[in-house]
C-alpha cells in the first residue's frame, strides 16, 4: 500500500501543475494554438514559418538561404580497372575491349549533409547506365562500374552530376580492340 501512495501523490503534483499552467494561459489570452495546423480559418493551407509576403506579392527568401550553400567539387575522377582500399587503380583514357569491366573513381569535396551524386555512362553518345551514389560527408570517396561487351569499341564518357543533375565533371575515355 505504501508503494502505491508515492506514484499517485507524483502524478497529482503533474497533474495539478499542467492545470495550473492551462489556467494560466486561459486567463491571460495566450492560448497556444497547435503545433501543426492544416487549415487557417479561410479555408487556405497555412504558409511555412521562414516565408513572408511583402507588400508587392512577391515571396521573400528565407534569410538562411541568402547565404549560398557551398557547390559540391569532385577533386579527384578516374576511370580505372579497379579500386582498392577506396583508391582508384590502373587508371587511363584508353583501354582494350577485354578490360572486361571498368570503374568511374570520384571523390567529392563539399557536402555539407547528406546529398547523392549520379555517375552517367555514355557509348557514343547513348547513356548505358545512371547510378545515384549516396555522398555523406564533407570528403566522399564513391565509385560505379560498367560491365565491357565486346562489342563496344570507340567513345565513351562519364558525367558527374550533383543532386540537381548539374554536371560537376565530365571523363572521356576509349575501349580499343
Amino acid at each position: 500500500m505504501k508503494k502505491l501512495i508515492i506514484p499517485v501523490l507524483i502524478l497529482a503534483v503533474m497533474f495539478i501543475g499542467l492545470y495550473g499552467v492551462c489556467q494560466a494561459q486561459e486567463s491571460s489570452g495566450q492560448m497556444q494554438e497547435p503545433a501543426m495546423k492544416a487549415e487557417q480559418p479561410t479555408g487556405q493551407m497555412q504558409e511555412p514559418a521562414m516565408k513572408s509576403e511583402q507588400p508587392t506579392g512577391e515571396m521573400q527568401e528565407p534569410a538562411m538561404q541568402e547565404q549560398m550553400a557551398p557547390e559540391l567539387t569532385v577533386s579527384v575522377a578516374a576511370i580505372c580497372k579497379d579500386v582498392v582500399d577506396r583508391e582508384p587503380v590502373d587508371s587511363g583514357n584508353s583501354f582494350t575491349v577485354d578490360v572486361g569491366k571498368l570503374y568511374c573513381f570520384t571523390q567529392i569535396m563539399g557536402a555539407e549533409s547528406p546529398t547523392h551524386v549520379t555517375h552517367v555512362w555514355y557509348f557514343d553518345g547513348t547513356e548505358r547506365a545512371r547510378v545515384e551514389l549516396a555522398v555523406n560527408a564533407a570528403s566522399w570517396r564513391t565509385f560505379s562500374s560498367k560491365i565491357i561487351q565486346a562489342h563496344e569499341l570507340g567513345a565513351w564518357r562519364v558525367d558527374v552530376l550533383d543532386a540537381d543533375g548539374k554536371v560537376l565533371k565530365s571523363l572521356d575515355f576509349e575501349v580499343t580492340p
